[in-house]
Formats: structure tokens, C-alpha cells, sequence
């Protein structure tokens, strides 16, 4: 047995279908009384549905949250969360919606209840991230940790099948990172390995039938466990890789996850044979990488970041900026990789299988 630290994240969690009824309760168990409705433009039906459930408990809804936080955005929340009063928030969505929600908590120590969607995973975790400038910042700090997460799986029923899918791939990439982390530990390899066998299970049942209630709950479940070990331990490569090209390239989020996973688990399998195996293993796979491009075209998500709007001529610079401020890694991608991280962009691009 290795040496290790385990910390548990304070945090309640609450799961079941139907489990959305309990809001109000959750509010009061905070202490809070006026909640601001977090949402995107296209979730403000479900913001309304959250704000007839709360009555006056609902201070108003802030509905324009975006793909990686632009900074703009989160001065604009904040200032309208002050000007309603609200003494707590509840992000309903996915990674948009919920790092808005953090961005709020930074600054004001707002708590943040969470009702997760889609499977990012990031309610789990004290990690935000703001875009400025055309960078994506990245940072960890425990007041922005959700205070109380409720899934319910009714509310992804009506999910979108290729967001499904690629939202669930995005969580599996939580997990295969965990496996390979420098701060890693047993009790996230165990949360690991059986979240991505949880959603390897789910996400073909939810490409043939996407509003199976059995399968919403296994790929909620599996990104529950997912996001949690992106909240304990370190990222390394790919999270470099799909911060630098979402955040400067402004790809959308879960697709860029999808494409580059697999490319990202191949240049890390020397170096890391015995979490690639038990990726492989949880994937009911021969090999950890080709088996993740594999759940990605089955199920009809992307596996080329030429079909998700990155253009050929930005690979360089791309390159450039995910060596330039290296992440930790089992496998060294500093400036002396360049060469190797600009050839894996161009296997990703081409949706080439994963070498």
C-alpha cells in the first residue's frame, strides 16, 4: 500500500429522481432565504420551473451564463446578485452554468446550491475557471466548492443524445486523470474506476434510448464519482490540452474532452501503465485509449477537433501555449516535447486513432 492523504470535500449531496422537490428544504438547511436562479439562455425554462418552486424564496434569474466564464459575465452576475439581495444561488445546467455559480461564491462567499443536467462533474470540485483575454485561468479555492449538490436524474431525460454522450466522456476524463495523479490515493482510484464503468455502461443504452431513467441515473451517478476525483486530486495533460483550446480557441467544452482523451491517454500509457489498464479494464477494453475513441464514434460524438471548429492553422500556436505553463504529468510535455504535443494536436485534429 503507497503512502497517501485523503481530505474529504464538505459537502451534502442529495440523489434521486424527483429529488429537485427538495430545494427549498436545501435552502433552509443552508440558512439562506433569497436564492438567485443561475442558468444559461437556453435553460431558462428550467430556471422558471426552479423560481415557481421556491415562490418567494426566489430573489430573481440571472440567465446568461456562458462556456468558460468569460470575465465580463461574472462581473455582471455578481453585481446583479447584490442588487437583488440574494443570500445564496442555485446553478441549474452544466460547467457553464455551475462555474458562473462559483464565480459569484469567489468573491462574495455566496453559497452555491447545484442541480447538475448534463455529467461535467465540476459541482463537485472547489476548481473555477475565468476567460480573460483570450486565456482561460484556472484556480482552487474552497469557497466556491458547492455547498449542497442535488441530482435528480429526471431532469436529464430530455438531454440532448450527442451532448449526452460527450458530456459523459468529459467525466470519464475526470476519472482517467485521477488514476494517473500525482496526488492521487485509493479511495480515488476506487471512485475512478467505478464511475467510468458506470458511464461505459450508460451511454450506449442513452444513444438507443435516451430517456431510459435507469441509465440517466447510472451516467449521473458515474459523473458524481467522476467529479468528485477531479475535486481531490490533480489534472495533468489533457486537462492542459482541453483548457488551452477551450479557453483560447473558445471550442465548446464536453467535445473537446471527447476528441482529445484518447490522445491524451496514449501519450501518457508508458508512463502510467497500471491506471491506462484499469481505464481499460473499467472500459471493458484491450486498450485504454482506442477504447475511448471507440465509445466516442459508436455513440455518435466527434473524435476530430476539425469537426468542432478548431482550424488547422491555430495548431501551432495551440501547441505553444499548452507547453508553455506545463501541468504536472507522468510523461514530461514541457517545451522540449513541443514536438510531440503539436503531432498529438494533429492525430486529434484528423481525428487519427490514438498513437
Amino acid at each position: 500500500m503507497r503512502d497517501f492523504i485523503y481530505v474529504g470535500q464538505p459537502q451534502r449531496v442529495v440523489f434521486g429522481a424527483g429529488s429537485l422537490a427538495r430545494l427549498a428544504g436545501e435552502i433552509d438547511t443552508l440558512g439562506a432565504r433569497r436564492a438567485l436562479v443561475l442558468s444559461t439562455p437556453e435553460q431558462r425554462p428550467q430556471a422558471e420551473r426552479v423560481v415557481e418552486l421556491l415562490g418567494d424564496k426566489a430573489a430573481g434569474i440571472f440567465d446568461r451564463a456562458v462556456m468558460h466564464v468569460p470575465i465580463e459575465t461574472a462581473r455582471e452576475a455578481r453585481e446583479v446578485a447584490q442588487k437583488l439581495g440574494a443570500d445564496c444561488a442555485v446553478a441549474i445546467g452544466g460547467g457553464s452554468t455551475t462555474g458562473l455559480g462559483k464565480t459569484i461564491a469567489l468573491d462574495s462567499g455566496l453559497p452555491i446550491i447545484a442541480i447538475p443536467t448534463t455529467y461535467a462533474g465540476s459541482e463537485m470540485t472547489p476548481i473555477y475557471g475565468i476567460t480573460e483575454g483570450g486565456l482561460k485561468k484556472t484556480g482552487k479555492d474552497a469557497r466556491v466548492l458547492p455547498r449542497t449538490v442535488i441530482y435528480d436524474p429526471e431532469l436529464s431525460r430530455t438531454l440532448p443524445v450527442r451532448l449526452s454522450i460527450t458530456s459523459g466522456l468529459n467525466a470519464i476524463a475526470h476519472a482517467a486523470e485521477g488514476l494517473y495523479a500525482k496526488d492521487g490515493n485509493p479511495v480515488m482510484d476506487l471512485m475512478a474506476a467505478e464511475g467510468i464503468r458506470a458511464l461505459a455502461r450508460a451511454l450506449p443504452v442513452l444513444r438507443q434510448t435516451p430517456d431510459d431513467l435507469d441509465a440517466r441515473s447510472d451516467a449521473l451517478y458515474g459523473a458524481w464519482l467522476c467529479g468528485s476525483v477531479l475535486g481531490n486530486v490533480g489534472m495533468a495533460l489533457h486537462h492542459k490540452l482541453c483548457h488551452t483550446l477551450g479557453g483560447s480557441f473558445n471550442l465548446p467544452h464536453a467535445e473537446v474532452h471527447t476528441v482529445v482523451l484518447p490522445h491524451a491517454i496514449a501519450f501518457n500509457a508508458s508512463a502510467a501503465p497500471e491506471a491506462v489498464r484499469r481505464i481499460a479494464e473499467a472500459l471493458g477494453s484491450d486498450n485504454a485509449a482506442q477504447g475511448l475513441q471507440d465509445l466516442a464514434r459508436d455513440n455518435g460524438a466527434p473524435i476530430a477537433l476539425k469537426d468542432i471548429g478548431m482550424r488547422a492553422e491555430d495548431l501551432d500556436r495551440a501547441a505553444d501555449i499548452a507547453v508553455s505553463n506545463p501541468y504536472w504529468n507522468p510523461r514530461p510535455f514541457g517545451p522540449e516535447q513541443r514536438g510531440e504535443i503539436r503531432a498529438l494536436l494533429q492525430r486529434a485534429y484528423d481525428g487519427a486513432p490514438p498513437s
